[in-house]
């Protein structure tokens, strides 16, 4: 998994969670469809986004859901699902992209692709990946040459690029590649009249990718040599983190003017999550108002010397029964799921073995609007993402 839209389980709640984890299997099981059960490597969090914005503008029921078979990486559970054409060209986009990055590493001779008989067979993989990719493209009417051209000006676009080039200008093909898949999802939504807004936004989407990922490598790639946007253009941060701000308001302006059927999960996505992925990458700390303000969280009732309930034992239903711990096996294939699903660190999860309910590591962050910070950014917390009930 890899991505900027990185989402904890407990700011989103459990109804868009549960939407949330719905696309991420989804584009899984597309990438698996389409190209193999290796395919599913290449899952991550950006690429989802694309199947969020067709559902978003589509609906639930337009989009597509269906029920998936237990799976290790959601602890054995069955689960619902997004299928259809936005979970394929989400497919597709990871595809060809994971397709060009492979190539990439493969020609830079990064680690273990160095030695020719691994470089040989991730030259095969990758165009396994690329040819799935333009067939996945195809059957949802996306022209994947797009991305593909837009993945291959780069290097000309870097080899001319020098002190005083414009950043935007090293930006601009990733930017071109992300606005016409967004664009294409309201297509796919039948609503044409949102492919401008959402081009918009994809573009500013791709200015980000790119502009984050710079940021976050420009220590590692002064440190190996490599090439970096910020260090070859001479761009300061000052300006990387003024762009970057300019993009997140960009990307609100232009949802803002898009029709969506449910659009809370795309808004948490694109504004709110967005907004922390530019915290994190500039070394920055959201100010958290009043957060002293909460005491901590109440014990568990039936813990050993836990005080008796003030309506007495009588009010407390007893505790559900213990469930069968699991195997040394199975529990190992469960925490590797959990681990990946980031279901460790956010809100509870059932111990792998034990089965017991636990603590994520980021449940004590605050409640609901704390969290999502809908207020504090300047819209209404119940109009905007949903993530309180009042």
């Amino acid at each position: 998994m890899f991505g900027m839209v990185r989402p904890c389980t407990h700011r989103l709640g459990e109804r868009l969670t549960a939407q949330w984890m719905a696309h991420l299997c989804g584009l899984c099981l597309a990438l698996r469809g389409q190209a193999g059960q290796f395919a599913r490597v290449v899952t991550n969090y950006d690429g989802l986004v694309i199947s969020v914005l067709t559902e978003a503008q589509a609906g639930v029921e337009r989009a597509g859901r269906r029920r998936a078979g237990p799976c290790a990486l959601r602890g054995m559970r069955r689960a619902s699902v997004a299928e259809g054409d936005g979970a394929r060209l989400a497919a597709a986009v990871s595809l060809i992209l994971a397709s060009a990055k492979t190539r990439d590493h493969v020609t830079d001779q990064d680690g273990l692709l160095a030695h020719r008989p691994v470089a040989a067979a991730a030259r095969r993989i990758a165009g396994v990946w690329g040819k799935e990719g333009a067939r996945a493209g195809a059957g949802v009417g996306f022209d994947t040459a797009l991305l593909v051209g837009a993945v291959e000006r780069q290097p000309e676009v870097e080899a001319l690029a020098g002190p005083g080039t414009p950043l935007l200008a090293v930006t601009e093909p990733t930017e071109t590649a992300t606005a016409a898949a967004f664009a294409h999802t309201a297509h796919l939504a039948g609503i044409p009249g949102n492919a401008a807004p959402l081009a918009e936004a994809g573009r500013l989407f791709g200015r980000l990718a790119h502009l984050l990922d710079a940021v976050e490598d420009q220590e590692k790639d002064a440190a190996s040599g490599a090439w970096n946007p910020l260090t070859a253009t001479g761009t300061p941060r000052a300006e990387a983190r003024r762009l970057a701000a300019d993009a997140l308001h960009g990307i609100r302006l232009a949802l803002d003017e898009a029709e969506f059927t449910d659009g809370r999960l795309a808004h948490v996505l694109l504004v709110h999550e967005l907004g922390r992925s530019v915290e994190r990458a500039f070394g920055e700390e959201r100010h958290r108002h009043g957060a002293e303000a909460y005491g901590p969280a109440p014990g568990n009732p039936y813990a050993p010397g836990a005080p008796p309930h003030p309506g007495g034992p009588g009010d407390l239903p007893p505790p559900p029964p213990p469930r069968e711990p699991r195997g040394l096996i199975p529990g190992c294939l469960v925490f590797v799921g959990m681990a990946c699903t980031c279901q460790m660190c956010c809100g509870t999860y059932e111990g792998p073995w034990s089965r017991r309910r636990r603590d994520g590591m980021c449940k004590s962050c605050g409640d609901c609007c704390e969290c999502c910070s809908c207020c504090s950014d300047g819209c209404q917390c119940c109009e905007c993402c949903g993530c309180c009930d009042c």
